[in-house]
C-alpha cells in the first residue's frame, strides 16, 4: 500500500470501530435517550473523519463546474440520510464507499504493477568513459552518441550502442518476457534497459538517450492510457448524462410523490437516497477501464507492448493475419549459398562474386549485406575497393535491384524484372532460395543463390492463429512466387501475395481492407522497418522481431519485443478474455443497479441494499476486473 492507502485504511478502521460501537448503543436503545441534535454530533464526528475528503472534493468539483460526479451523489445521498434522521445509514454509506474506493485504488495498483515493473528499467545512471581513461558517474541523458560507457557486472545498459570491448550475458527478460540470457561480444548491438551479467561491457552508444529504447518503450506505456477503447469512450460519455439524469429523478423522486400521493415527504427522501446511492456510476467508471489496463499489463509479462485499450479491444476482433516474410516468417540472415556463372561468358565464380559485390557496395538491403560478407570472407576481411565504383552514378531501384558503374561499364545487380536473362538460359527454380541475376557491360554474367531460414516456432504460431478461430492467414513478399510459396507451404500459411513493390503491399491490404466484414479486423505483421506504411494501414498493426527499431515502436500498434511469433496468439488471448470480462461488468453493473433503482423507487428495499448495488457491485466488478492480470494459457515458447 501506499502512504495514502494506509492513511484511508487507518480511517476507515477508527470509523468502522466507531460505527460498531454505535450500533451496539442503538441496539439497546441507549441512543434514544439522547437528543436528536446530540445523537447528530455523535455520528457526524465518524462521518467526517471517514468522509471529508468526498465533501471537500464535491465541494471543489462544483465551483470548477463539474457538478455531477460520484462524489457528488455520494454527499447529497448522505445529506438527506441525515435530514430524514438515519443518521447510522448515512455512516454506513459514506464508510462502505470509502471501503469500496479502498478497494479500487490496490487494484488498480495491482494492475499497474506490471506495467509499473517496465518503468523501472529507466536507468538512473551511467559510467561515461573519458579521454584520460578515468570514468565517471553520469545522468543518462548527458551522454552523446559516439561516447564511450561502461557497464559493469549486474547493472542496467543505459543507452543503445555497440560492444568494443568484452563479452557477457545480458538478460532481457524485462523487455521480451524470455528468461534465457542473450550472448553478447564485440561488434553486437545491445539496447537499453536490459540488465549486463557476469562480464564487463564497453559499449559506443550510438542513441542518444531521449531516442534509446528504454526512452520509447516508457514513453509508450505513460500515452498507452490515453488511447481508450469504444467500450471506455461510451461509458465515459454515458456517465456524462447518465449522472445528472439521475440526480434529477431522485430531486423528482423526492418532490413529486407525496403531492399526489399518500407518501409522506420523509419516506419519499428516503427513497430518493436509495436513488441516488445506488445510481452511483464507480463500478462501470472504474472496472471498465481496469479491465483493459489489466489486460495490457499481462500483455506486458509475455514481453508484448500494446500502446492502448483500443488496439487491445481491435486485437479480440482479429480474424485475418497477414505476414511480411523477410525478418517476420524467415530470419533475414541471408546467405550465399550457390554461385553459378554464365556459360557462354569466360567468368569464374571468384570474378561474378566480385561483380556483385561491387554492384551491392552502397546497399544495406538484407541481400546486399549476405553477398559482402560471402565476398569479405573469401578476401580474408577485406572488401571491394569503392573508388572502382561511381557512388554518383549509384541507384538503387525498390523491388528490383542496383545500377552502376564499374570501371565505366554499367553494372546490374538484381532480379529478372531488372535484368533480362537470356532465353537460351532458364531461370532457375526460386524455391530454393532468392536468385541475384547480374549484368555487365550489358552482357549477362551469372547468377547468385541467396537462401534464408524460417524462424523457430513459426509453423507452431501459424497453427495456433487457426486454433483460436482466425480464418486466414496471408503472406506478402517482394520475391519470386516459388520461393514465397515454397516458405508459405513449409509453415501451413493459406495464401501467398509475391513480387510485390513496397507500395504494392498497402495496395494489397487495402484490397483486403474492403473484403473485410465490418465488425471483424485485419492484422499486419512486419519486422517494422520496410513496412511501417502497411503497418499504419492495417486494423491492428504487430510489430515482430524489432527490439529496438525506431519504425516499429512509431508504426505498430502492438509491438512483440522478440522475434517469437507465437505471442500473437497470446495477445489474441489476452485481447479476447479482456473483452468478455469488460462486457461481464457492463451488463452485470447495469443489471443490478436497474432492478434495486425500481426496487428503490418503488419503496420495496433499504439503503443498506442500495450500499450493496453501489459498494458491493463495484467490488465484484473490480474483482472481475483483476482477472485479466491472469495470463489465459500459454505460447508454448517458454
Amino acid at each position: 500500500m501506499t502512504k495514502k492507502q494506509k492513511k484511508v485504511r487507518n480511517r476507515i478502521i477508527i470509523t468502522l470501530i466507531i460505527f460498531v460501537a454505535l450500533l451496539v448503543l442503538e441496539w439497546f436503545g441507549i441512543l434514544d435517550l439522547v437528543p436528536w441534535y446530540a445523537r447528530l454530533c455523535i455520528f457526524l464526528v465518524p462521518y467526517a473523519i471517514i468522509g471529508y475528503d468526498v465533501i471537500r472534493k464535491a465541494v471543489i468539483n462544483i465551483t470548477h463546474g463539474q457538478i455531477f460526479d460520484e462524489n457528488f451523489l455520494m454527499m447529497i445521498a448522505t445529506f438527506g440520510a441525515f435530514g430524514i434522521g438515519e443518521y447510522s445509514e448515512a455512516l454506513a454509506v459514506m464508510l462502505f464507499y470509502q471501503i469500496g474506493e479502498l478497494f479500487q485504488s490496490v487494484a488498480v495498483g495491482k494492475s499497474r504493477q506490471s506495467i509499473s515493473d517496465l518503468m523501472s528499467l529507466a536507468p538512473e545512471y551511467a559510467n561515461l568513459v573519458q579521454e584520460d581513461g578515468t570514468i565517471s558517474e553520469v545522468d543518462p541523458e548527458e551522454v552523446r552518441p559516439g561516447d564511450i560507457i561502461l557497464v559493469k557486472a549486474g547493472e542496467k545498459i543505459p543507452l543503445d550502442g555497440i560492444v568494443v570491448e568484452g563479452e557477457s550475458f545480458i538478460d532481457t527478460a524485462a523487455l521480451t518476457g524470455e528468461s534465457v540470457p542473450r550472448k553478447v561480444r564485440e561488434k553486437e548491438d545491445v539496447i537499453s534497459g536490459c540488465l549486463n551479467g557476469e562480464g564487463v561491457l564497453k559499449v559506443k552508444v550510438t542513441k542518444a538517450y531521449e531516442d534509446s529504447t528504454v526512452s520509447r518503450i516508457l514513453e509508450l506505456v505513460e500515452n498507452a492510457s490515453n488511447k481508450k477503447s469504444k467500450m471506455e469512450n461510451f461509458i465515459t460519455r454515458f456517465a456524462k448524462y447518465y449522472t445528472p439524469v439521475v440526480t434529477i429523478c431522485a430531486v423528482l423522486l423526492a418532490a413529486l410523490p407525496p403531492l399526489f400521493t399518500s407518501l409522506t415527504y420523509p419516506d419519499s427522501i428516503r427513497r430518493a437516497c436509495i436513488f441516488l446511492i445506488v445510481s452511483c456510476p464507480c463500478a462501470l467508471v472504474i472496472s471498465v477501464p481496469l479491465g483493459f489496463f489489466g489486460g495490457i499489463g499481462a500483455s506486458s509479462k509475455k514481453g508484448v507492448l500494446v500502446k492502448g485499450s483500443n488496439f487491445l479491444e481491435a486485437a479480440a476482433l482479429i480474424d485475418t493475419v497477414v505476414f511480411d516474410k523477410t525478418g517476420t516468417i524467415t530470419k533475414g540472415e541471408f546467405k550465399v549459398s550457390e554461385i553459378v556463372p554464365s556459360t557462354s561468358l569466360d567468368i569464374t565464380q571468384e570474378e561474378l562474386l566480385g561483380l556483385a559485390a561491387y554492384g551491392e557496395l552502397f546497399s544495406n538491403h538484407p541481400i546486399a549485406v549476405s553477398i559482402l560478407q560471402c565476398y569479405s570472407e573469401q578476401h580474408f576481411g577485406q572488401m571491394p575497393d569503392p573508388s572502382h565504383v561511381d557512388e554518383k552514378m549509384t541507384k538503387e531501384i525498390a523491388g528490383k535491384g542496383v545500377r552502376t558503374m564499374l570501371a565505366g561499364k554499367e553494372l546490374l545487380v538484381g532480379n529478372d524484372k531488372f535484368i533480362k536473362v537470356p532465353a537460351s538460359i532458364s531461370l532457375l527454380d526460386e524455391s530454393a532460395g532468392t536468385v541475384v541475376y547480374v549484368q555487365y557491360d550489358g552482357t549477362y554474367a551469372g547468377c547468385i543463390i541467396i537462401a534464408d531460414s524460417i524462424k523457430d516456432g513459426v509453423k507452431a504460431g501459424i497453427q495456433g492463429l487457426y486454433t483460436l478461430g482466425i480464418k486466414r492467414t496471408i503472406m506478402l513478399t517482394g520475391d519470386n512466387k516459388d520461393i514465397a510459396q515454397h516458405v508459405a507451404d513449409q509453415v501451413g500459411i493459406n495464401d501467398v501475395m509475391a513480387q510485390l513493390l513496397p507500395a504494392d503491399k498497402v495496395d494489397a491490404v487495402e484490397k483486403l481492407l474492403t473484403k473485410e466484414d465490418n465488425k471483424m479486423r485485419l492484422a499486419f505483421v512486419g519486422d517494422g522497418i520496410n513496412d511501417a506504411p502497411v503497418l499504419t494501414r492495417a486494423d491492428v498493426g504487430i510489430a515482430m522481431g524489432s527490439l529496438g527499431s525506431d519504425a516499429a515502436i512509431e508504426a505498430a500498434d502492438i509491438v512483440i519485443m522478440d522475434d517469437d511469433i507465437r505471442k500473437i496468439c497470446d495477445v489474441i488471448r489476452i485481447a479476447r478474455k479482456t473483452v468478455m470480462i469488460v462486457k461481464e461488468n457492463i451488463v452485470f453493473a447495469l443489471a443490478v443497479k436497474l432492478i434495486i433503482l425500481v426496487l428503490g423507487a418503488l419503496g420495496l428495499t433499504t439503503m443498506w441494499l442500495a450500499v450493496f448495488g453501489d459498494v458491493g457491485v463495484a467490488v465484484l466488478a473490480i474483482l472481475n476486473s483483476m482477472r485479466t492480470l491472469s495470463e489465459p494459457g500459454t505460447s508454448g515458447n517458454k
